[in-house]
């Protein structure tokens, strides 16, 4: 179990440009049903073409734009995501939302003790814990800190476990 995420930001995009396309579409139709002048007229439309040459400066950026666009949803469709829920390990097809996983995780850091602040960062294949203590004795609390970590992993047994780094950034002397 992998759900990827939804491309809606393209989607979305996408959507509003038909969607802004065919309102004005309607518009003009509209316009010329009821007997008034239309915003576009088709006169304008085909001036505005037959003038245009294949050369000009103005039909190679709108082209280049359109390519540019076009690989760029094309490539939002075709790469995956990060998946939104982490399959677990067992016979049942049961998975945790990344989310989750991360908050989860984030709590167990830091209710280890001498741990003040905790960022958690849950990436594709690694873990990056940056841990902030107040003490100025940081001896073992990485280690700590990361048994922790793994015994919580132990527990939600994700089916790929993430490697672990673990930043500690101690309280600096004041003289």
């Amino acid at each position: 179990m992998k759900r990827r995420p939804r491309r809606t930001l393209p989607a979305a995009l996408t959507a509003l440009v038909l969607l802004a396309a065919c309102v004005l579409l309607a518009v003009v139709a509209i316009q010329l049903i009821i007997g008034q002048s239309p915003l576009i007229t088709y006169r304008s439309v085909t001036d505005t073409l037959h003038s245009t040459h294949w050369n000009d400066t103005i039909v190679l950026i709108a082209g280049g734009t359109l390519v540019l666009l076009g690989l760029l949803l094309l490539l939002a469709a075709l790469l995956p995501g990060k998946p939104t829920v982490l399959p677990l390990t067992g016979d049942v097809d049961a998975g945790v939302a990344r989310r989750s996983l991360r908050h989860t995780l984030q709590h167990t850091a830091a209710s280890v003790d001498g741990v003040s602040r905790v960022k958690l960062k849950l990436g594709r294949r690694k873990i990056v814990a940056r841990i902030r203590t107040h003490r100025t004795n940081t001896a073992g609390l990485t280690d700590a800190v990361r048994a922790a970590l793994d015994q919580r992993l132990d527990q939600v047994a994700p089916l790929t476990r993430p490697a672990m780094k673990i930043k500690l950034r101690a309280a600096r002397d004041t003289p």
